[in-house]
């Protein structure tokens, strides 16, 4: 082995090798185990989030392969529609070129050139982190296969009356021209204004105030709405006003939306542009004007809808001034024309929450338009019930209560995208516009009885990715086809996900797999068994990690290391504003003055899993990697030792008994069956944190800081037994390989390399680690007494070594160490670990004082009621150390007079914050507590 581990030496070789040795692939024995990686978007780089969902996903995998499970670990990519035309689009527009210029299916064509140059990212950096999923099985929501599945569901919903075409209000982008799901709309507070308008009374009687956010929707309002409790306006309740600028009579309504302490308490109510507003006017049968055109300026002509979905025949016709006028100078419009009507009131800043697009950046319009929905309260009482008899399991449980909140109020799913990269809609459109669903357009003038004559037209749509994706369990695994992976592998076992997609993809998966998945008896199948939901990864401060902050830490480079000037052009290119892009510099380079270092893919999944405590949200910070790139060096240096001592030796692996154990080697084999167990429940239970907590603890303070030491005085006594020697030798190799095979699932690399160097004298042999089976724990082992011994022994060092820096003693100077006080079980412990004891302590000699005996001037430790001595005489330079000892008290208290000055003075004690008072008193109780102990060292010295 090399003297120093270097991740980057060995982790690419190893996860090569595997994939070609195909030990990634489901073995054919054993019980089935299957997990599906979330589909990350074929456009996207990893982030922190990927990184610690696929360590929690190897992690499982690797240790279910381990225990002889048939074990899948389907991989994929989704297409990701917006996202993925928006990086083609913006490439087509640096050439000049839109996709109109195009045409769809050349646009298409460029979009499967791209994902065939640039798609492979992802997939390249998923390697990197060790993830052992089947390459082989590899998918794409835009495959035939899978693309006949998402048609074979659209076209049986269809059927069965579960999708429909509709005008409803949805989420708009003004900027892409599609409709979004709610995912992909970031809201975050924005400064604005608050518009107070008055709008008259019909009657003539006066008016009433009403206040806005977007005065640019005013043009469409059907009411004013007020609380039915407020009773400033409940005589008004019924009259109507006239709406400036349109002079459309509106009436006053009265409905509990209404907060009646917001603004004037009264609201006006546009039902076709705000969400909530839409359901105050379902409730009130009010119309829905539409004044808005698909980029967000103002129609020459309203769209004036009911909510049975009939347009009104005489329309209605927008002010000449303000048609074809952009939204947000439509706003200025208004408000100056209402200022000279008299009709503005007063303008107050306000915060308020704006939507906007999470790829586009533009602000999200709610917008009336043509789409397709899936009716899912039907399929939604089948996938609750799932949860609630206990078939799927949320870890942590609490889960289960955001679950149920969506689906037991679940709206229909508005499932159609006006975007060209996508699965297209299987519906065809005739000249008088009725509508025929099939998989093609062959099927469909059969199904429909349709001629050669009747002209058809596909639907320009496509479906959101959000419905292929929620297919994912079993479209992968070939359905509709009925493959023997199906039958194996369906339902999958764990879903490992964010809390932020249980609506969007969890709940989706399960109505969908319950409807078209059954069992053998006809009964609905689940997907997956358990859904683990982690928390989201945030930086050291806790704060969301964007790019907008500078905190983006990408898992690629905490593996490999990247410099300063490298960080630094990654975290403020493409940043449009300026100030920003030199404040993140400068707090990055403030941070990150030497870059960032590489710890490796194990030290980062480590971390990850050392992180994973039950669905609270992550802190990352890097102290915590470098901890852990540590504890991989201290393995490494541990299996240079072990080596030293083995190699080209009898570790008594030939399977006879002629060696002998000593009472260490006893305890830490008792130690690693406890911790076997330990490890092996964590991950049973998901609870990876106290897994690697198990782990940790054993490797480094039970192997590495004891066992270690203890095997010393065994392998280096020349007059020790070989039989001894033998034992300690077969302990030492077979303690470090099972620790290579419990650490193996969370840190695959490293665990390789150094089994496969120390196997042949563990003796094992195997072509991988990784298809050994993982250790269990034989609690029947446990070896109570030399465990007893063993932490006995430990105390009494740590006591010895405390005496030692108390004392300043040297740890290369011998000492002699008296014992009294106690049991005879103590006494027993003493001879049992004198050999260990006089070579770890580094004693002179260690002998048992009777209780009577009076014992020399001596620093003392306990242990229970036993004492430890250390007789002081000979052992240091008392006029030496007594002087220093006074000199670091002088210094000592004359920092307390100046502390006690500072709290003595009333401008100090009044004015300052009352934790800096507080601080400078716990300073000056912590300085007099350890004048103390310094004292009393000094009146010991003076007693020798």
């Amino acid at each position: 082995m090399d003297k120093t581990y270097q991740p980057s030496a060995i982790e690419t070789q190893w996860y090569k090798t595997w994939e070609e040795k195909g030990y990634f692939k489901p073995s054919g024995d054993g019980a089935p185990y299957c997990i599906m990686i979330p589909p990350p978007n074929v456009t996207g780089s990893l982030h922190m989030g990927h990184g610690f969902n696929n360590a929690i996903m190897d992690t499982l995998v690797r240790y279910h392969r381990m225990k002889g499970h048939n074990t899948l670990w389907q991989v994929g990519t989704d297409h990701a529609g917006i996202a993925t035309q928006m990086v083609v689009e913006r490439q087509l527009s640096a050439q000049g070129v839109s996709r109109h210029d195009l045409g769809r299916e050349n646009f298409l064509d460029k979009v499967w050139e791209w994902k065939a140059e640039s798609g492979g990212n992802i997939t390249r950096q998923l390697r990197r982190l060790g993830s052992s999923v089947d390459w082989s099985r590899e998918r794409f929501t835009m495959d035939p296969g899978l693309s006949d599945a998402v048609q074979e569901v659209f076209v049986r919903l269809y059927d069965e009356g579960l999708i429909y075409r509709g005008k409803r209000l949805v989420n708009w982008d003004p900027k892409f021209n599609t409709a979004i799901s709610d995912l992909e709309v970031i809201s975050e507070d924005e400064q604005g204004s608050m518009w107070h308008f008055r709008y008259p009374l019909e009657d003539g009687s006066g008016h009433l105030v009403v206040a806005t956010t977007r005065p640019e929707t005013m043009l469409g309002d059907t009411a004013v709405a007020v609380d039915p409790e407020d009773e400033r306006y409940q005589h008004l309740v019924g009259k109507n006003i006239v709406l400036p600028i349109t002079g459309r009579i509106i009436p006053i309504i009265a409905d509990e939306y209404v907060d009646k302490e917001f603004g004037t308490g009264c609201v006006k109510i546009t039902p076709a542009h705000d969400f909530n507003d839409y359901e105050v006017g379902k409730r009130h049968n009010l119309p829905l004007i539409n004044v808005f055109d698909r980029n967000a300026h103002i129609l020459g002509e309203f769209t004036v809808l009911t909510f049975d979905g009939y347009e009104s025949s005489h329309g209605e016709k927008a002010p000449e001034s303000y048609v074809g006028v952009e939204r947000f100078a439509a706003r200025k419009q208004i408000v100056a024309e209402m200022e000279s009507l008299g009709l503005l009131e007063k303008i107050e800043p306000h915060t308020l929450k704006v939507p906007r697009g999470d790829r586009s950046g533009d602000v999200i319009e709610p917008w009336l338009t043509d789409q397709w929905y899936v009716k899912t309260a039907d399929l939604a009482k089948p996938a609750i019930e799932a949860v609630e008899d206990g078939r799927i399991q949320f870890v942590p449980k609490q889960y289960e209560n955001m679950y149920f909140s969506w689906m037991r109020d679940i709206q229909d799913w508005c499932i159609s995208r006006q975007l060209w990269w996508g699965h297209r809609i299987p519906a065809w459109y005739d000249n008088h516009g009725n509508v025929y669903v099939g998989r093609d357009e062959a099927e469909v003038r059969s199904k429909y009885s349709l001629g050669d004559d009747v002209s058809l037209q596909q639907d320009d749509d496509v479906l959101d990715t959000w419905f292929s994706s929620a297919l994912w369990t079993f479209s992968t695994l070939g359905w509709p086809e009925q493959t023997p992976e199906l039958k194996t592998f369906h339902p999958t076992d764990v879903l490992v996900t964010g809390f932020d997609i249980i609506f969007f993809w969890v709940a989706r998966m399960i109505m969908m797999t319950m409807h078209f998945m059954k069992n053998e008896d006809g009964t609905p199948q689940i997907p997956f068994k358990t859904v683990y939901v982690h928390g989201l990864v945030r930086d050291s401060q806790g704060q969301k990690m964007s790019k907008s902050k500078g905190n983006v830490l990408d898992p690629i480079d905490l593996i490999d290391g990247i410099d300063l000037e490298a960080l630094v052009a990654k975290r403020t290119s493409g940043m449009m504003q300026p100030q920003l892009a030199q404040k993140i510099e400068k707090q990055t380079r403030k941070e990150f003055a030497d870059g960032i270092a590489a710890y490796g893919t194990d030290a980062l999944r480590f971390t990850f899993c050392s992180l994973a405590a039950t669905g609270r949200d992550i802190k990352f910070d890097l102290g915590r990697i470098e901890g852990y790139r540590n504890f991989c060096n201290k393995i490494w240096n541990a299996t240079r030792y072990v080596l030293m001592n083995c190699e080209d030796q009898d570790c008594a692996q030939d399977g006879s008994d002629d060696f002998e154990l000593t009472v260490a080697d006893r305890w830490i084999i008792s130690q690693l069956q406890e911790t076997e167990t330990a490890v092996a429940h964590a991950i049973e239970t998901f609870r990876f944190d106290l897994a690697s907590q198990a782990l940790y603890e054993f490797v480094w303070n039970q192997y590495c800081d004891w066992y270690l030491e203890l095997s010393k005085p065994v392998l280096w006594d020349e007059s020790a037994s070989e039989t001894l020697k033998k034992g300690t030798r077969r302990t030492l190799i077979r303690v470090l390989e099972a620790i290579l095979r419990m650490a193996h699932p969370m840190m695959p690399f490293i665990t390789e390399e150094i089994w496969q160097t120390i196997k042949g004298l563990a003796g094992k042999s195997g072509d991988s680690i990784m298809l050994q089976p993982f250790p269990r724990g034989e609690l029947g082992k446990v070896d109570a007494e030399a465990v007893e011994n063993i932490e006995w022994l430990k105390h009494v060092i740590v006591g010895l070594r405390n005496i030692r820096g108390e004392m300043k003693i040297a740890d290369s100077r011998k000492i002699t160490t008296l014992f009294r006080n106690g049991s005879a079980a103590d006494q027993q412990r003493l001879e049992t670990n004198r050999q260990f004891l006089t070579r770890l302590a580094n004693l002179e000699e260690a002998t048992w004082l009777e209780a009577s005996a009076e014992a020399p001037l001596s620093a003392t430790a306990l242990v229970g009621d036993m004492e430890i001595l250390v007789p002081m005489a000979g052992l240091i330079d008392v006029a030496a150390e007594t002087a220093r000892l006074t000199k670091e008290i002088d210094k000592l208290q004359k920092d307390m007079a100046r502390v006690e000055g500072k709290l003595n003075n009333p401008g100090f004690v009044d004015k300052a914050p009352a934790e800096v008072v507080q601080k400078e008193k716990d300073k000056l109780a912590d300085m007099s507590s350890t004048v103390g102990k310094l004292e009393e060292q000094v009146a010991k010295l003076a007693e020798l």
